[in-house]
């Protein structure tokens, strides 16, 4: 840990600033308000909890919905015929799959007396029911239907007309449960707290209100208040360092959206880490497509990149050498990944770590893996002084790319090295090239294929052992292989990632102040990788040449997230830099301590406040609380500590 601590004049303070520095540690007037926010969220959240909780199961009166888990229905299917039937599903995420058999249902065993059976069936995503006559497994009738959480429906299949036309038609018998009230209710109560908060702001910025405040708590408190940065989002933040270099010997100005961003993408990693309520889109894509989970890593990358441009200026304008730097960067990229091997590791759940059954891959592992590589090239490529550039040249719009080309070529040949091994490399009883998830996809051909090129880079290069063991592909694709998407394939496209957000940084760098021109070249960016990943997937999810896949951090995974990340970078750039409607709060803060906050939430993952036992595990609601509280106690956490001057950089 590093407590900063705030510089004396060696000329002595005044009264005033005399007595600023005695009490420094306290909170000024709109810091307790919003510590008390805060506070007011975590107990309204889990005074709520039983509400939503109430509301989200009426309409519960079936006795068959009381076994029911979360994400599933009752579905009676009803058989009129004189002969079996074999009920077959498939859901409609599964892209070219087998279906499945969910069961069989007995012929009717007299008119007016059909075979019935009752089957649990998924209500995440649409599925399609295809029933089959037996013996001769003639298909009768194919149904797609989206099934609602803890509904209870019938499937009649009959006869048409006393014909051998067969009538299959779906019957709702008890209505579904709204699982999604919880989140409708989560969502006012922090739109209503971040209302609450703005006009709190504004109102404390009135003459008035500073009149009435200077009356009753003395001219000091008010000049603190006037000063502080909560209510006064648009004070600058000296420093020009990420989570990871030190702070140089001579700060420069600091840019309150870049932490916001980081702040953004962490609080969201956290929230899906912890369950995201056990919604599906809370959760990361089976194979190809994206989810919110699907966002917030690739986006912590980007600005990791961002951040590691404006440190190595700052660090070389301050006079440290590259080589001095070079060391640093291996030394803090081992430890990350030491933290990633040995203290953030998955396989802590099934007991004490064993070399046996390591995960070797992981999130701080990638982490360290891109920022080594990027930081690396930054050293051979970065100028210290960049005020010294000429500026009036035809070429000097590309300056940001051009000075930095050296590095641009190793980039595009790692890529070129991706690309290659992904569809060039032969994979034994594997078509070259396969993108695919394995298992019941693809019609089944493939089922150890999971992967392609990158699950089998894995599992030779670390063996089957030291890789993630169940991977979201197994939820809907029911592949049985290991595959780890922090693997070393897709670490070569969190490199380019990574550069991507470095790029970001050299606009910044070479930009400074023109913010149109910082925000018009951002925008371009984000133009350009959205046509590039609009024609490497042909604007769909499955179709096209590389699909979108988080698994296999496919190239067109990279260039849509970065396209997100620039157009999300304007916004928060905008808001937060230029026009100063907003401080940055709350997600500065856990942006300030980025690395504290994710070891820790994994750490502590299952100690109370961040988890407990729940009255009812199948309630959504009860799991988006407990998972909202979990993510605001971090927050809350965040902020305590950069009140306190507390950052652990490694």
């Amino acid at each position: 840990m590093e407590k900063g601590t705030r510089k004396k004049n060696s000329k002595g303070t005044s009264s005033i600033e005399g007595l600023k520095h005695a009490r420094q540690e306290e909170m000024t007037q709109p810091e307790k308000y919003m510590f008390s926010l805060a506070a007011i969220a975590l107990v309204v959240a889990v005074c709520v909890a039983p509400l939503t909780a109430e509301i989200s199961t009426s309409g519960f009166s079936s006795h068959k919905h009381s076994v029911l888990k979360m994400d599933e229905a009752v579905l009676t299917v009803n058989n009129d015929l004189d002969s079996e039937v074999v009920v077959f599903w498939m859901s409609e995420r599964c892209y070219q799959c087998l279906y499945q058999q969910l069961g069989v249902v007995p012929a009717a065993q007299s008119p007016g007396q059909p075979g019935s059976v009752d089957f649990v069936v998924s209500t995440q995503h649409e599925i399609t029911l295809q029933l089959n006559s037996t013996p001769v497994n003639l298909e009768l009738c194919t149904i797609p239907f989206h099934f609602g959480e803890h509904g209870n429906y019938s499937l009649w299949v009959k006869n048409l007309n006393d014909s051998s036309v067969v009538n299959c038609s779906v019957v709702n018998d008890a209505d579904p449960i709204n699982s999604y009230i919880p989140i409708l209710v989560a969502f006012l109560i922090f739109a209503g707290l971040a209302v609450v908060s703005a006009i709190g702001r504004t109102l404390l910025g009135l003459d008035v209100v500073k009149g009435i405040l200077f009356r009753i708590s003395g001219s000091m408190e008010t000049e603190r208040l006037i000063n502080s940065e909560l209510g006064s989002p648009g004070r600058t933040v000296t420093s020009v360092t990420d989570n990871i270099l030190p702070p140089p010997p001579n700060p420069s100005k600091r840019l309150r959206s870049l932490d916001t961003f980081r702040g953004v993408s962490l609080v969201i990693m956290v929230f899906v880490n912890y369950g995201g309520g056990r919604y599906w889109f809370f959760r990361h894509t089976s194979w190809n497509g994206l989810t919110v989970a699907d966002l917030v890593f690739p986006w912590f990358v980007f600005i990791m990149g961002t951040s590691i441009a404006l440190s190595v200026n700052s660090l070389l304008r301050a006079g440290l050498t590259r080589c001095a730097l070079l060391r640093k960067v291996v030394w803090r990229s081992l430890q990350l990944f030491i933290i990633g091997v040995f203290i953030i590791n998955p396989n802590y759940c099934q007991g004490p770590l064993s070399w046996d059954n390591l995960r070797i891959p992981g999130v701080l592992q990638r982490l360290a893996w891109s920022y080594l590589v990027v930081a690396s090239l930054d050293l051979l490529v970065a100028r210290g002084h960049l005020d010294i550039l000429t500026t009036g040249a035809w070429w000097s719009p590309g300056l940001d790319i051009l000075l930095y080309w050296p590095a641009w070529l190793c980039v595009l040949l790692l890529e070129s090295i991706w690309l290659f091994l992904t569809f060039q490399l032969p994979v034994p009883d594997c078509p070259t090239g396969y993108l695919g998830p394995g298992g019941i996809g693809d019609m089944g051909l493939y089922a150890n294929c999971t992967g392609g090129a990158a699950g089998f880079i894995d599992r030779w290069l670390l063996g089957e052992n030291h890789i993630y063991q169940t991977p979201s592909s197994r939820v809907i694709f029911a592949t049985h292989m290991p595959y780890d998407p922090e693997g070393v394939l897709g670490s070569i496209n969190s490199v380019l990632m990574a550069f991507l957000g470095l790029q970001a940084g050299k606009i910044i760098l070479h930009y400074r102040e023109l913010h149109r021109s910082i925000m018009s070249r951002f925008l371009i960016w984000g133009l350009l990788l959205g046509a590039i990943s609009a024609l490497l997937t042909k604007c769909s999810t499955d179709q096209g040449f590389i699909p979108v896949n988080k698994n296999l951090w496919s190239l067109s995974y990279v260039t849509t997230l970065a396209c997100f990340a620039f157009v999300l970078l304007v916004l928060v750039y905008y808001t937060v830099d230029v026009k100063k409607w907003w401080s940055g709060a709350p997600f500065y803060y856990p942006g300030m301590n980025s690395i504290l906050v994710y070891v820790g939430h994994e750490v502590f993952e299952e100690y109370f406040p961040f988890r407990w036992r729940m009255a009812n595990s199948q309630s959504h609601a009860e799991h988006l609380t407990q998972n909202l509280v979990a993510t605001s106690c971090w927050v809350v956490i965040s902020y305590v500590l950069y009140r306190k001057k507390i950052f652990w950089k490694i």
